[in-house]
């Protein structure tokens, strides 16, 4: 006997499913080239501001907080603009393009032309406040791309693979491009002349990205993929926002969910505190960044581990249970960091590769938790699609990033407040400071406990949500048969 056919998740969900071709797949993905590259970048907003514009350390913070709570507010006045443009050419070409050459001049005029000139905190602040209209529009417009181009959710974790592992490795290789090639060629401490050069190859890796993506992107980019539901065309309103919100429980629990990830991962990643954490604590900066790539690079096979958990057991199973296993690794390396001295995770020997080991472990956990992430993002997508009748992918990422980067506004303040507390209050912490209990305490409660804060909130926010494997199989089943009917009306 020959050997059986494969039934595709189309012939076992009874229902005809949207899929993309792999190339455009990686294509998309591409994405990561923008906002990880630029994510890097402005992660050195508060030595640019300090070095560049004078600014003092405290009034950093509330400058970054600021502006990210204006661009919380952006985002959903960004869907609007979104509802609106629709041309032959499409709109996510349009909205990235012009999105990324606003922000790239920002971020130019603030890590290269005006820094440095003698201009102060309200030149800094506006250039930021432009680098986030521009941010917004790329970013917003992005987000919608994954729920236009596959709605099988067999496929649709394996696109957040792509992502996931770019999204992950950009940063990884850019870490090491500027802290352990670039840096020592300015003189192995933060300067001006190493901002601009940062802010130049940051820049030119996200213009490669956006090319890319706009190629991927191109097959879905039409009019009628952004059809609703409904047979009348009505334009965005700020109450249907609202009903949104009020009335989609799945969009509620994941904002809860999300926003405190959110808030810590933007923590520990603010430059003043991994400089605490692997240029004092560690004590060598390129060494604790090279070991940090090696405990990354490995975990990338968990977006394949988490890929096909999610696409049997569905997006929400699959972001409960890695969660808790990342709370339990990260109690692990905190008690680890307590135990010895973290100096000796510099010298080769066991504290090296039991470090590598444990960051290996909890990486690959967060890998598996961040690609049904996104995943679930699309599933909310089309649950809203059902519900309302609207397809409205920038409404709710709208909405999400709205109150995601109203709390996670705090990251940036709570990064630089920290270290003021603790005496930095007119400088950063460079490498080769002097390690107290004071930054120990400061640098390890930030990196672990902060995390481990976020996925409790997660755990509990999944509590009150419902949209498992089987209800995303009815949500597709009902949006076909009501696309099918409409169909049908219009040929009567």
């Amino acid at each position: 006997m020959g050997k059986e056919k494969k039934l595709s998740q189309s012939e076992i969900d009874g229902v005809q499913y949207r899929r993309a071709k792999l190339w455009q797949i990686i294509l998309v993905a591409c994405n990561a080239f923008v906002g990880m590259s630029i994510y890097t970048l402005i992660g050195l907003a508060s030595y640019s501001a300090s070095l560049g514009f004078g600014i003092a350390t405290a009034a950093v913070g509330v400058i970054l907080t600021w502006s990210r709570i204006l661009d919380g507010i952006t985002d959903p006045l960004i869907a609007f603009i979104y509802d609106k443009i629709n041309t032959r050419f499409g709109k996510i070409r349009i909205l990235i393009i012009i999105g990324f050459a606003i922000e790239a001049l920002a971020l130019m005029t603030m890590f290269s032309w005006g820094s440095g000139k003698g201009f102060g905190i309200v030149v800094f602040a506006l250039c930021y406040i432009v680098y986030i209209i521009g941010y917004t529009i790329a970013n917003m417009t992005a987000l919608t791309i994954n729920p236009l181009i596959s709605n099988d959710p067999r496929q649709r974790p394996a696109i957040s693979v792509w992502s996931t592992a770019l999204n992950y490795m950009l940063p990884m290789v850019l870490s090491i491009v500027l802290n352990v090639v670039l840096l020592p060629r300015f003189g192995g401490t933060y300067n001006l002349e190493f901002l601009s050069a940062a802010c130049k190859l940051c820049l030119c890796i996200a213009a490669l990205g956006v090319v890319l993506v706009c190629i991927g992107v191109s097959e879905f980019d039409k009019p009628e993929n952004f059809k609703g539901l409904t047979k009348e065309k009505t334009n965005l309103k700020v109450r249907d926002m609202a009903e949104i919100v009020k009335h989609n429980r799945p969009l509620q629990c994941y904002i809860i969910s999300a926003a405190s990830d959110k808030i810590a991962q933007q923590t520990t990643s603010q430059a003043v505190i991994t400089t605490m954490l692997n240029g004092i604590l560690i004590g060598n900066m390129g060494l604790a960044t090279t070991l940090s790539v090696i405990g990354m690079l490995p975990s990338l096979l968990f977006a394949v581990v988490g890929a096909k958990y999610a696409g049997k057991y569905g997006s929400q199973a699959t972001i409960i249970t890695w969660t808790r296993i990342c709370i339990a690794i990260s109690v692990v390396i905190w008690g680890f960091f307590i135990i010895i001295d973290p100096k000796q995770i510099a010298k080769a020997g066991v504290c090296m590769v039991l470090y590598v080991i444990l960051i290996l472990a909890r990486n690959g956990a967060n890998m598996c938790v961040t690609t049904a992430s996104t995943s679930f993002m699309s599933d909310i997508i089309d649950y809203e699609q059902d519900r309302s009748g609207r397809y409205v992918p920038a409404v709710i990422t709208g909405i999400y990033n709205f109150i995601d980067k109203i709390v996670s506004a705090f990251s940036a303040v709570i990064a630089t407040g920290s270290v003021a507390l603790i005496g930095y209050t007119a400088t950063m912490p460079q490498p080769g400071d002097t390690a107290t209990p004071q930054i120990f305490w400061l640098t390890t409660g930030i990196m672990f406990g902060l995390p481990i804060f976020g996925w409790i909130c997660t755990l509990i926010a999944m509590k009150f949500c419902h949209l498992t494997k089987s209800d995303m199989v009815d949500v597709q089943k009902r949006i076909a048969a009501k696309k099918a009917a409409d169909k049908k009306d219009m040929e009567a």
